[in-house]
């Protein structure tokens, strides 16, 4: 099981932490989109950054 994380909002005015998640999470603008495996880690960025992503499941 992955997971297609999309930034849907900016990270200009959020919190270093927040913007931190989003550059860890390979996302760098809104719209841009990346496929991530399924693992606590990744699971822990996003709630982090509920407010500024997508998360679909994906099967690969």
């Amino acid at each position: 099981m992955q997971l297609k994380v999309t930034q849907i909002r900016s990270g200009i005015g959020t919190k270093p932490k927040h913007r931190g998640s989003l550059r860890a999470l390979g996302l760098r603008g809104i719209g841009q989109s990346n496929v991530l495996p399924d693992r606590a880690e990744i699971r822990g960025m996003i709630a982090r950054v509920p407010h500024l992503v997508k998360v679909e499941e994906v099967n690969e």
